[in-house]
């Protein structure tokens, strides 16, 4: 696997896969370079990454076979009207940009293969996840390539352009939802006399060991976990009823459509 993987932006997403891939064992034939239009944030990005960062978006897409779009939103449509006349056939493009989707990238840089992104902040932590979708001209390997790309830094799974907005809803904006929760349960311990620390660590490691039990929930299912703490009769069956009667499920829902839909807007 020899290719050469530019970055047009080194912000905290682009910068969290670059050091994802160098990190990984599998990282071998592939040769990243950023850009950035600043010539001092180009020698900062470069000092901090470890890799060339030019300040020629052009130049970097001459020289690359993949090249990820990882500049603001607002900013994309221009960035790749300054590079359309660089692009060959057999350069892939991916974006990370949020809410661009694929048919708009075509649009202005025409029948190019494409590969729309949706990641998440955990990235930084190798603990990211990420929608994938394809454009009209990508093929399933181009897909496939970002997905095993993305591994470096997380998890990630393909799903339909239709399905990138309740991606970005559950994924892409999910961190802040559960750090919201978290916050909200330690905030409820330190109201009852707990220090406030204290109950966010309980509160913070409860989440994650949770999540690990229902990533090895094997042939269990969330409910079946959901029962086997909560026994009838019990503290936690008390404290789940009252999740029930204040409709809990319905509170997520309308958090989950809210964003997706919004999301779809700033789309159009």
């Amino acid at each position: 696997m020899n290719k050469k993987i530019g970055f047009i932006g080194c912000g905290k997403m682009a910068s969290a896969i670059i050091t994802g891939i160098k990190n990984s064992c599998c990282n071998k034939g592939l040769e990243l370079m950023g850009s950035e239009v600043n010539c001092e944030i180009a020698e900062l990005a470069q000092s901090r990454l470890g890799i060339d960062v030019i300040t020629d978006n052009r130049a970097l897409v001459m020289n690359s076979d993949v090249i990820f779009i990882a500049t603001k939103p607002n900013y994309a449509p221009a960035v790749l009207d300054e590079i359309k006349e660089e692009l060959t056939p057999e350069k892939l493009v991916v974006s990370i940009a949020a809410g661009v989707s694929t048919a708009k990238i075509e649009k202005i840089i025409g029948m190019q293969r494409v590969v729309r992104v949706m990641p998440n902040t955990p990235a930084l932590l190798q603990e990211g996840m990420a929608g994938v979708c394809k454009g009209a001209y990508a093929s399933a390997e181009d897909v496939q390539f970002v997905v095993n790309l993305l591994t470096n830094v997380g998890k990630a799974i393909e799903v339909s352009e239709e399905e990138m907005d309740i991606v970005t809803a559950i994924s892409g904006s999910g961190p802040a939802f559960f750090y919201q929760v978290i916050e909200d349960m330690a905030r409820a311990g330190e109201k009852l006399g707990l220090d406030y620390e204290k109950s966010l660590l309980l509160a913070t490691q409860t989440a994650l060991g949770s999540a690990r039990m229902i990533e090895k929930r094997g042939e269990l299912t969330v409910q079946n976990l959901i029962d086997n703490v909560a026994t009838k009769g019990g503290c936690t069956f008390v404290g789940v009823s009252v999740m029930k009667e204040e409709k809990s499920d319905a509170l997520f829902y309308d958090v989950i459509e809210k964003t997706a839909q919004k999301a779809h807007a700033l789309g159009e």
